[in-house]
């Protein structure tokens, strides 16, 4: 039986930061050499995730330092003089201030579980989106608490000791396959993939179009 919910909130709860970054490599592109911006962003995107997968405990280092890290050596790469910092706090204006999902507050105000956000982000920043929206979660976790990173267990591990819940017992919804729910279904969890795009999904996966339509999957 199900007891709690455990959720993602970028990109799930939240638009990601698609338009934000578009304006970012916009940046770039117009001071450096490269006038493809889909060159930058994939450079800078990669730079980031491989920063982002390895750093836990001791050396567990915030999004905050991560993606400054990865501007400055993606401004670097591309000959740019845009300003690393500039870039950086527009980033981080939009993980504060993100625009929400039209069903995401109907879903807290229906959902009968209790709902817990799980998410890979500096707990400042999340906190602050989350009273921007006026949002009641039962709690929240971040990476930043685990000093890890989805997929890796200790961020779910943290949500379940916290919680007292045990895997069975939670679902945790998510809009990606690799953090969300490759992290959480290597522990027990019960998972289910939100897939607005209408993706092709896999076998074994439990996928959902909206968070409304989650309430038919639980």
């Amino acid at each position: 039986m199900i007891k709690a919910v455990f959720i993602d909130f970028y990109g799930t709860i939240v638009h990601e930061d698609g338009a934000v970054i578009s304006k970012i490599t916009q940046e770039i592109s117009e001071n450096g050499n490269e006038s493809d911006k889909s060159k930058i962003g994939s450079f800078w995107w990669n730079e980031f995730q491989n920063m982002f997968i390895n750093p836990y405990n001791d050396t567990f280092k915030t999004q905050r330092e991560l993606e400054y890290e990865s501007l400055v050596r993606t401004i670097k790469q591309f000959g740019s003089s845009s300003d690393a910092e500039v870039l950086s706090e527009m980033m981080f204006d939009h993980w504060r201030n993100p625009p929400i999902f039209a069903e995401s507050k109907e879903f807290f105000k229906k959902c009968p579980l209790p709902i817990y956000i799980v998410s890979n982000i500096d707990r400042c920043d999340i906190t602050e989106a989350v009273s921007f929206h006026g949002l009641n979660p039962d709690g929240i976790f971040t990476s930043e608490d685990a000093r890890s990173y989805k997929p890796r267990a200790e961020l779910f591990q943290l949500a379940l000791s916290e919680t007292g819940m045990n895997p069975h017992e939670t679902v945790h919804i998510g809009d990606s396959l690799s953090s969300d729910i490759k992290g959480a279904s290597a522990l027990g969890i019960n998972t289910i993939w939100l897939n607005r795009s209408g993706r092709q999904v896999p076998d074994g996966i439990t996928a959902a179009d909206d968070l409304l339509d989650v309430f038919k999957r639980l």
